[in-house]
């Protein structure tokens, strides 16, 4: 358990640092896209909410930990391929069916629920090699 918590909180920091470092790149390139943003539908009403936003790497990754430390023996090969492995079948089984149903009963572009699935398969495999490395 303890190497579950050490690997899940050392890839929540990694995800947290990747996360909204890439977010500010992303709006600094393409600002356009983030214009769907300011739809009342991602207003989170501000205050006690934003903790929920800024943990959400550490619960990913904490949650992912605990999945990898129980099915990491299906996974072979180097760790950067096992990562790899783990990030697709999260990004599969998991977003997919997820975001699916988010397509259709949200007013939300397929573009925009696309570089969600994009963004999660990246978060996934992120942990998935940290997880790799540090925890075989």
């Amino acid at each position: 358990m303890r190497s579950v918590i050490r690997s899940g909180l050392i890839a929540g920091i990694i995800l947290f640092i990747a996360s909204y470092g890439g977010l500010f790149l992303a709006i600094r390139f393409f600002p356009q896209f983030f214009v769907d943003y300011l739809s009342p539908v991602f207003n989170s009403g501000g205050g006690d909410r934003y903790f929920f936003f800024y943990s959400h790497p550490f619960v990913l990754a904490l949650a992912l930990a605990w999945f990898w430390e129980r099915f990491k023996s299906l996974f072979e090969g180097v760790f950067i391929i096992r990562g790899l492995e783990f990030g697709i079948i999260y990004a599969v089984v998991a977003l997919l069916p997820l975001l699916w149903i988010t397509y259709g009963a949200w007013d939300v572009s397929f573009l925009m629920i696309s570089t969600w699935w994009l963004y999660g398969l990246f978060q996934a495999s992120v942990a998935g090699i940290v997880f790799a490395k540090l925890n075989p």
